[in-house]
């Protein structure tokens, strides 16, 4: 898991950051490479100095898409899907971000992920 998603879960979510740390997940971190991708990405969606658009990608989405892209992992996101992404690209939210030519991330949402995994909740 990236790092930056890690902090954000752990300050939003207790259950959830707790059971990260049982786990011991493995935090990915942030490299010169990976701030680089961040950066073309946020060029092709238009988005000048920290002038992000309400209820698009934020910095640390951004960081996390080319987390992704960089280990070639797939991103599995609760964001609700774009089914027509705006027209003003800012406001694209995670997955229609990594649907885009130029990032070509897949990303799936949580049920796709249980389900694929094929877990018995009891």
């Amino acid at each position: 898991m990236p790092a930056v998603a890690y902090a954000e879960v752990y300050a939003k979510d207790t259950d959830c950051s707790k059971w990260l740390v049982k786990e011991n997940l493995e935090q990915l971190s942030v490299t010169n490479v990976i701030v680089q991708d961040a950066m073309r990405i946020k060029t092709l969606l238009g988005i000048v100095d920290d002038q992000y658009k309400s209820g698009g990608v934020g910095e640390n989405d951004l960081l996390i898409i080319a987390t992704a892209r960089a280990h070639g992992y797939e991103l599995v996101s609760n964001e609700r899907r774009q089914n027509i992404p705006p027209a003003i690209a800012p406001k694209r939210k995670i997955p229609a971000v990594c649907s885009m030519v130029g990032v070509a991330v897949p990303c799936i949402d949580f049920i796709q992920y249980i389900r694929r995994s094929r877990a018995v909740f009891r």
